[in-house]
């Protein structure tokens, strides 16, 4: 019997891996559609470059960095006197492990899948115009490094976890980390030529293949049933099956609250805005889809779709250049998702919800601090931007040889 129940929580746990993994393609295809011809290449490149990687990476290095075991301090994981790739540990592949919900490999696949997700946020927020080069040194330091010791204080058993901090898949360890970096690359970068008149107007930059960008975002909804349902870390019946219910419910109000709200503001069915504001609920329920009830979801999601569209003009205000609105969907609805925990379902309570405010700026204040220190370092030695020239010929034709994404459509480069 015990050997059946592994059997089948470790196969719901391979199949969640799968639909983790099938995200990167939701997010190529967002990134892509949002953004212009030209660089489609560029995007497409980075995207298989992090989820590459990012696994060997998490193989060599950040499994057991963000599993340490113990700490230094308390706070730094206690990994490197130890051994650098992965070792099945005794019980590894047996009900003795991880308390039979999968083996010691599922485990290392399915948190590595997770470890790229916050280099892809940083992808999307510094489309057209970083370097490649400067952009994958950054993402080898960040996924290798920063992740895995912000993950390993909450999920790894570090000080976060003993402080009651909760974060079920990742509003703050996964989507707040990607985008901490992203607002500190954006900024560092500067916007995109033409995005911002010398008179403070924002002007539209249009992606070039909003179907592409819808696909990416339904690609991505499916993929959170993998990457919240198999945060249960079992095939638990009731508490799936709930996280399942609260994550789509959350998605949907997300996208009908953005839409309603950009129609009022903006008199017009914007599409991206409905997109995002999917993306917005998606990523506000992820800090406790085990914990809401539905109802409870719903109003996650709803907030988080008024967040996606005032947040977006707000990024726009600060003359901060995002062309995927990752900033406010990944950075302020995580910071929702995460503070929801104390407000809504089984744990709200004002001791939780400090609890929450402070590993939040915990999180914060690290990720900016080393994601600032990483690129600075790269922008004052290699670079981090391109030429103008560059820039308005497009990152395709200058870093990847002129290769065309659509060579038999072509259609105005800029």
């Amino acid at each position: 019997m015990e050997e059946t129940l592994l059997t089948a929580n470790n196969i719901w746990m391979m199949v969640c891996t799968g639909l983790v993994f099938f995200m990167h393609l939701g997010f190529s295809f967002l990134e892509i559609g949002l953004t212009r011809q030209k660089n489609t290449i560029n995007i497409l490149f980075k995207n298989v470059f992090i989820i590459c990687v990012g696994l060997l990476l998490y193989c060599f290095i950040g499994f057991n960095l963000m599993y340490p075991g113990s700490f230094i301090g308390g706070i730094l994981p206690d990994y490197f006197i130890g051994l650098f790739g992965l070792s099945v540990p005794e019980g590894g592949l047996t009900a003795a492990y991880a308390d039979g919900g999968y083996t010691y490999w599922t485990d290392f696949l399915f948190q590595g899948m997770f470890a790229a997700t916050a280099a892809t946020i940083v992808s999307g927020a510094v489309a057209e115009r970083v370097k490649i080069g400067s952009f994958m040194l950054f993402s080898i330091i960040y996924v290798g490094v920063v992740y895995p010791i912000a993950g390993s204080w909450k999920w790894g058993g570090g000080f976060l976890d003993e402080w009651g901090f909760y974060d079920f898949a990742g509003s703050t360890l996964v989507h707040s980390v990607g985008g901490w970096a992203a607002i500190v690359a954006v900024y560092l970068l500067g916007a995109r030529i033409g995005k911002f008149s010398k008179d403070g107007k924002v002007n539209a930059l249009p992606g070039h293949n909003i179907p592409m960008a819808t696909a990416g975002v339904l690609i991505l909804w499916l993929g959170w049933f993998g990457f919240n349902g198999g945060s249960v870390l079992s095939a638990d019946p009731g508490a799936t099956s709930l996280t399942l219910v609260t994550t789509c419910l959350a998605a949907a109000a997300g996208g009908v609250s953005a839409f309603i709200i950009s129609t009022i503001l903006y008199k017009n069915y914007d599409l991206t805005m409905f997109l995002n504001g999917i993306l917005g609920g998606l990523v506000g329920i992820t800090a406790g889809a085990d914990q809401m009830a539905p109802t409870d979801a719903i109003i996650i999601g709803v907030v988080a779709g008024v967040i996606i569209v005032l947040g977006v003009a707000f990024i726009d205000k600060l003359k901060l250049d995002d062309p995927v609105g990752a900033i406010a969907v990944h950075l302020i609805c995580g910071i929702w998702g995460t503070l929801a925990v104390g407000i809504f379902g089984a744990m709200a309570g004002l001791n939780q919800f400090l609890v929450q405010l402070a590993g939040v700026a915990i999180i914060g204040a690290f990720c900016v601090v080393s994601a600032f220190i990483i690129l600075i370092i790269i922008k004052k030695t290699i670079g981090l931007r391109v030429t103008k020239e560059e820039e308005l010929e497009g990152l395709d034709l200058h870093e990847h040889g002129g290769m065309e994404a659509y060579p038999d459509f072509r259609m105005n480069q800029h």
